[in-house]
């Protein structure tokens, strides 16, 4: 993708993504820069699945390896790769395996989008991510947000599983769920830097579908408001996601 094009432009025309570009816009402004001044980087994107980042990143020049443990996933990925004429590495694996399968100090940016929930320790994992960035290094961390997924749980009408991730365990039936400070201390334990952390799908997910598949430039407004509030911190409590971009 041309580094000036956005995501939502190239699923304008497509209706069933346009909920899905107005999710992505405001981690994909955060990763903008830390691709755009560099060559030749090599990027592990683990759980990166069906390549919605990797194929992005490929086009901007840099050698990306996609970590994930489904077959179909990958799959897809090749497919999406060579129909944009890209080439991305697809292995089947486990972040638990990432030193042993690419060595310590091997990538220069990590991408890390929706994998900490599922991992059975959240601190192991992120050393793991850790040893196998370079010393300087960049690590994009995208977290469910504990908050926003207890009013979803209570609006949907499921008192309980609110209930359940009010605690501090932040484990419901989807995985884990992390407060913004719960999720600095962990950054912060695991040997990171300064971390800049947004808020991602603050209204996105309470749009309706309908308004955006039918309603003119509904989905370019939508994905500007996003990222009109991405950084405001009295925002985050309600963002479905925590985007953190962390130095090593």
């Amino acid at each position: 993708m041309p580094a000036n094009e956005r995501p939502e432009e190239r699923s304008s025309d497509r209706p069933s993504e346009r909920r899905s570009a107005a999710r992505r816009s405001v981690v994909w402004d955060a990763l903008q820069p830390v691709f755009a001044g560099a060559d030749g980087l090599e990027v592990l994107d683990i759980g990166g699945g069906t390549g919605g980042f990797a194929v992005r990143v490929a086009e901007l020049g840099h050698r990306v390896t996609v970590v994930d443990p489904s077959p179909d996933a990958l799959a897809a990925l090749d497919r999406r790769a060579r129909e944009r004429e890209v080439s991305v590495t697809g292995r089947q694996g486990e972040l638990s395996s990432l030193v042993e399968t690419f060595g310590s100090a091997s990538a220069d940016v990590v991408l890390c989008h929706g994998v900490l929930e599922v991992v059975e320790d959240s601190s192991a994992a992120l050393s793991v991510l850790a040893e196998v960035l370079r010393p300087g290094g960049t690590l994009s961390l995208l977290v469910a947000q504990r908050h926003a997924a207890v009013v979803a749980r209570a609006m949907a009408g499921h008192f309980q599983q609110a209930r359940d991730l009010l605690d501090e365990a932040g484990q419901g039936r989807g995985g884990r769920r992390f407060t913004y400070d719960e999720l600095l201390a962990l950054l912060g334990s695991a040997g990171f830097g300064p971390t800049q952390v947004q808020a991602v799908r603050v209204f996105a997910d309470l749009v309706p579908g309908s308004l955006l598949d039918l309603e003119p430039g509904a989905t370019a407004a939508l994905v500007e408001l996003e990222r009109a509030v991405a950084g405001r911190p009295e925002y985050r409590p309600l963002a479905t996601q925590l985007h953190a971009l962390a130095s090593r």
